[in-house]
């Protein structure tokens, strides 16, 4: 089993790649960080990490002639498991609206707006541990359970159209959406690979899954 984590310049991939390759020791597989459409088309499970601005990374992803269409055909018309992390969860979205209107890749339907808390004491950017609370479960949520903690970098957040693709969100004055999911499709928005326990546990239910 071939996991690829795409490389398209938009953050530091050491520690996720680290992640993964230590759950892939444990349940099986191979792990490559790579930029390479053909890399991509061969995959069995395809993760996207993302770093930075909405707009910026949807438009880094664009510029690698073919990566984006190798990613798309293998996610909606191959049905591999796909898991985006952070920016990479949010370029799922219909829209991205950080600086300029951004068209995201439409598989899950909402948009990608800034958080607003009720309480001025709440800085933004969401920076830090919070506590994950379960919408619906999944199996890639198997063993995690609301309560437990995941960490967090980000000022937009996820606002999905259909509250049943909102896996779990966590309290930041709003609700703000943690993990969304439908089909072969999940995203979160915190960093797995940052997340120590929770973190590890999801990686390796995501290297389990088999929609």
């Amino acid at each position: 089993m071939l996991t690829v984590l795409v490389d398209y310049d938009s953050g530091n991939l050491h520690s996720a790649e680290k992640a993964f390759q230590r759950m892939a020791a444990d349940v099986g597989g191979t792990v490559i960080v790579t930029d390479r459409p053909e890399d991509v088309a061969r995959a069995d499970r395809i993760v996207l990490p993302g770093d930075g601005a909405f707009p910026a990374c949807r438009r880094a992803l664009g510029e690698r002639g073919g990566l984006f269409e190798a990613i798309e055909e293998a996610v909606t018309a191959r049905a591999r498991p796909f898991l985006g992390i952070c920016v990479g969860m949010q370029m799922m979205a219909t829209w991205g609206r950080e600086y300029d209107d951004t068209r995201g890749f439409g598989w899950i339907g909402g948009e990608v707006a800034r958080i607003t808390p009720d309480d001025a004491a709440l800085k933004v950017p969401h920076m830090g541990w919070n506590d994950l609370v379960i919408d619906h479960p999944h199996p890639v949520l198997e063993g995690i359970s609301s309560g437990d903690h995941a960490y967090f970098v980000h000022s937009y957040h996820f606002r999905v159209a259909d509250q049943a693709e909102r896996l779990a969100h966590v309290d930041y004055g709003t609700p703000v959406t943690a993990i969304i999911g439908r089909d072969n499709m999940v995203g979160t928005q915190f960093h797995p690979e940052k997340s120590q326990a929770t973190g590890l546990r999801l990686i390796a239910n995501f290297l389990r899954w088999r929609p």
